[in-house]
């Protein structure tokens, strides 16, 4: 059986146009919750995927007129997001790696930064729960085990003096605020 080239080989697709670029944002904002900066990020990939043809192109122009059209939401992405990493017992540090990896700026990610460090221990305790870490372990644990929970805290974005505190507690104990 023979197989011809033209079905084995993928056309090409056009250059980007102006038009086109608008179409590829509109798409990428119906799908994905995103920022402006995730947003220009991948505009600028398919230009140099698939090539430009006329004006300029302007990636971060798109997608400023996303956001300007609500389309594109970044204090809300970043409200959405932290919270979504504090249900699942990531600490500050892990919440604030994550919307610098979005592209946000500062401004729309301090306040959720501050709620996240305001609840630190309720999304330590949560990830120490489903862990079975420190107050939630059935046994105390050996020192090579205190050492590795020690790490899953840390990798998880927690503060050293929290993590330690966390680990160190007996079975059953109850943590309070200090």
């Amino acid at each position: 059986m023979a197989v011809s080239l033209s079905s084995t080989t993928r056309r090409r697709p056009p250059p980007l146009d102006q038009a086109g670029l608008e179409r590829l944002a509109l798409r990428y904002v119906e799908r994905f919750a995103t920022t402006r900066g995730k947003l220009s990020a991948y505009l600028t990939r398919k230009i140099r995927e698939r090539g430009w043809e006329g004006e300029p192109a302007d990636p971060d122009g798109v997608a400023e007129r996303m956001a300007a059209l609500g389309y594109v939401d970044d204090r809300g992405f970043a409200e959405q997001k932290g919270a979504a990493l504090g249900r699942r017992g990531y600490g500050a540090r892990r919440v604030a790696e994550t919307l610098r990896a979005a592209g946000l700026d500062a401004a729309d990610a301090a306040p959720v930064l501050a709620q996240a460090q305001e609840g630190a221990l309720e999304s330590a305790l949560r990830l120490a729960r489903r862990k079975r870490i420190g107050p939630f372990a059935e046994t105390p644990a050996d020192a090579a085990q205190r050492a590795r929970q020690l790490g899953q805290l840390l990798r998880a974005g927690h503060a050293p003096p929290l993590a330690r505190r966390i680990v160190e507690a007996r079975p059953g104990a109850i943590l309070d605020e200090e």
